[in-house]
Formats: C-alpha cells, structure tokens, sequence
C-alpha cells in the first residue's frame, strides 16, 4: 500500500477515533447557546478558584516580598543592611561562578527532562505490552522515585564513590583502568545527571502512562487496516495524543531539575573544584556559608525568572498542540 494511503489513513483515524477529536461525538450548531456555557464556565471556574489563589498569596506574598528586600540590600541573615538597588544582581551576573553554575544546570536540566522522557516513555510503551509478572515489574520501576533521596544517594556513593567501591572495581578487574567517578570533574557532572534520570524517570513514566491509557486502540487497529507501520503509528498518533502531557511533564521536570538541591549536594555536595555546582548550590553557598544574602537571594530571583519564562514557552505549546 502506498505511503500516501496509509497518511490518510492515519488523518482519518485521529479524526474519526481519538478521544477528544473532531469525530468523536455530536457537534453543538447552536453558537450562542455555546457562548453562555462558556461564560458561566468561566465565572465559575473563576469563584472555584479565587480562595486557592487568596491563600497562596498570603502564604507566599510576604516571603516574596521580603526577599525582594533582601536581594536590594547588602545584609546578611540577622541585618538588612543598606539599600544597593540593582547591584547585587549586577555582582552576580559579572561573576564567573554564576555562569560556570549556571551551564551546569542548563546541561543538568536538559539531560534530566529528556532522558527522564525517553526512559519513561520506553518503558510505559513496554508496560501496555503482555509481560511476566508486569504488576511486580510496575513496583519495581516506582522503588527509584519511592526511596528517598537520602537512601537513594547513600547508594550511589556506596557504589561509585571510591576506588574500591563496586563499579571502579568491576571497571579494573575488565582491565578498563580504576575511574574516579566523584573525583573527576567531567565524571562527577556525568554521574550526577545519570542520577538525576534514575531518580526521575518513574515519574515521566506515570505521567506518560495514564496518557497512553486514555488513547483508544481503535486508532491503531484502523491505522493498521491503512497500511501504517509501527513506527507511523507512533508518530503521528501516539506523540501527537500524548503531547499535552509531554509538555506539563516537561515543566515540572525541569522546574524539579532547576530547583534540584538534595540531588546534587548528596552525592558531590557540589564538587570537585564546582563541577556539579548548580545555581541552587550556588545560592545556597552564598546565602548560608558566605552570608551574603543579597547575591544569594538575587541568584534565586534570576532562576525563577528563568523558569517563568520557559514554563510560558512550553505552556504554550500546550495550547497549540492538538489532533489535527
């Protein structure tokens, strides 16, 4: 069958069988009927959620607005000092310590959101599959992200951290040489993200799960009767109808992955020579062992900054994406 006939194909499945589709059930030809609905949806959404918003701004308007304080000021943790305007946020972007933690978090974030992804949607793609003992082989899967960090990174030390822990000896003894994976500086930031993604990927899987679950079979079966191969199937009907949920997974991953202390302070506490130093590290140094809460604070402003921006980004792409 010719690749044209199995797009259409495809095209007439996510139309006709996807949940949420243009052919999945009745139209509604009464436009102002649909304007009122949309109205009072709006007004009661609107009441549903206006004591939710009250409450996170009292709870988080004076932390808000006293940090502000601070990161004008060139105090510490018992005084204010004096104002300084802008330039603590000036100090802190003419520091080299800032940008070298700040490339570090960028490569941290990107490898923990997309292999977190690629790992969790390998395997909630083989979880729809038949396998022995699938419900013992789902718990499994989960212990990574159910362990806390503390246990979970005791682990990974016991395992790496030293010559003679297992992996360095199971590397000597294959005649591959005795690596150093929390002493070398690329080795540490290699290892600390390869953690990141052990810890996160159950999540990416859970998410991708139930979205896999609300698509019906009957796109695959008529995808299948138009001639489309597995790997058609899965781009263009399985991405496309779990997009929505790729990108809310891809935000809070990368909000966890910016704001990520305990990851990174366990296993390296941000070394050696600050190759695994985040900006969160950083902030922290620079707020608790530095005691200069100006710069700190204005490292914490900057990252969240950062994170509306892209969080925006992305959110909009939640709204465009959509079964054509």
């Amino acid at each position: 069958m010719s690749s044209t006939t199995a797009q259409s194909g495809l095209a007439r499945a996510r139309r006709g069988l996807a949940p949420g589709g243009p052919g999945a059930g009745p139209s509604n030809n009464n436009p102002n009927r649909k304007s009122k609905l949309s109205a009072q949806a709006s007004r009661t959404f609107f009441w549903l959620l206006l004591p939710s918003v009250v409450l996170l701004v009292l709870i988080h308007g004076y932390p808000l607005f006293q940090a502000g304080i601070q990161a004008t000021h060139d105090g510490n943790l018992i005084q204010t000092g004096n104002f300084v305007g802008a330039e603590n946020f000036a100090a802190v972007l003419s520091s080299p310590a800032f940008w070298k933690a700040a490339q570090f978090t960028l490569w941290f974030t990107i490898v923990g959101v997309f292999g977190s992804w690629l790992v969790g949607l390998g395997l909630a793609l083989l979880l729809r599959t038949k396998i022995p003992a699938g419900g013992t082989f789902k718990v499994l899967l989960l212990l990574p992200w159910v362990v806390p960090i503390v246990v979970s990174s005791t682990a990974w030390n016991w395992l790496v951290a030293t010559p003679d822990s297992l992996i360095p000896s199971l590397f000597r003894n294959l005649g591959l040489g005795t690596p150093l994976f929390l002493a070398d500086p690329s080795l540490a930031a290699v290892t600390v993200m390869v953690f990141k993604v052990w810890v996160s990927f159950p999540f990416m899987m859970m998410m991708i799960s139930a979205a896999l679950a609300s698509v019906d079979t009957t796109v695959y079966e008529a995808a299948s009767m138009d001639g489309a191969t597995r790997f058609q199937q899965f781009s263009q009907i399985t991405l496309p109808l779990i997009a929505r949920s790729t990108y809310i997974s891809w935000i809070l991953m990368t909000i966890f992955c910016v704001n990520d202390f305990p990851t990174i302070y366990l296993l390296t506490g941000g070394g050696p020579v600050d190759a695994t130093t985040s900006l969160v590290v950083l902030a922290y140094r620079t707020v608790f062992q530095d005691f200069a809460t100006g710069p700190g604070v204005a490292i914490a402003f900057l990252m969240t900054l950062t994170l509306v921006v892209v969080s925006v980004l992305l959110y909009r792409q939640i709204r465009k994406s959509s079964v054509e």
